[in-house]
C-alpha cells in the first residue's frame, strides 16, 4: 500500500509541477495582460491543488493535512481576489486610453 501511495504522490506532484510550468510559459508567451492573467491563475490554482493532493498522503498527522488544505483554500481565495482586482485595473486602464 505504501508503494501505491508513493506512486500517487509522485504522479500528483509531477502533474502539479507540469501545470506550474505551463502557467509560466503562458505568462511568457501570451500577447496581452488579461490572457496572461487568466492562464496563470488557472494553471497555478490547479497546480497547487495537485501538489497539495500529492502531499496529503505524506502528511504526518491529520493536523498537518488540515494545514495543507487550509493553505490551499487561502491561496484560492486570495488569488481569485487579486486576479479580479488586476483585471479590473487593466480594463479601466484600457478604457482610459
Amino acid at each position: 500500500m505504501s508503494v501505491l501511495l508513493g506512486l500517487f504522490s509522485l504522479v500528483a506532484i509531477g502533474a502539479g509541477v507540469f501545470f506550474f510550468v505551463a502557467g509560466t510559459l503562458a505568462l511568457l508567451r501570451f500577447p496581452d495582460s488579461l490572457s496572461r492573467l487568466h492562464a496563470l491563475t488557472k494553471a497555478d490554482n490547479l497546480g497547487l491543488g495537485l501538489v497539495v493532493l500529492g502531499l496529503l498522503p505524506r502528511a504526518g498527522s491529520p493536523l498537518a493535512a488540515l494545514k495543507l488544505i487550509v493553505l490551499w483554500a487561502i491561496v484560492q481565495l486570495s488569488s481569485a481576489t487579486v486576479a479580479q482586482l488586476i483585471g479590473g485595473a487593466l480594463r479601466r486602464q484600457d478604457a482610459a486610453e
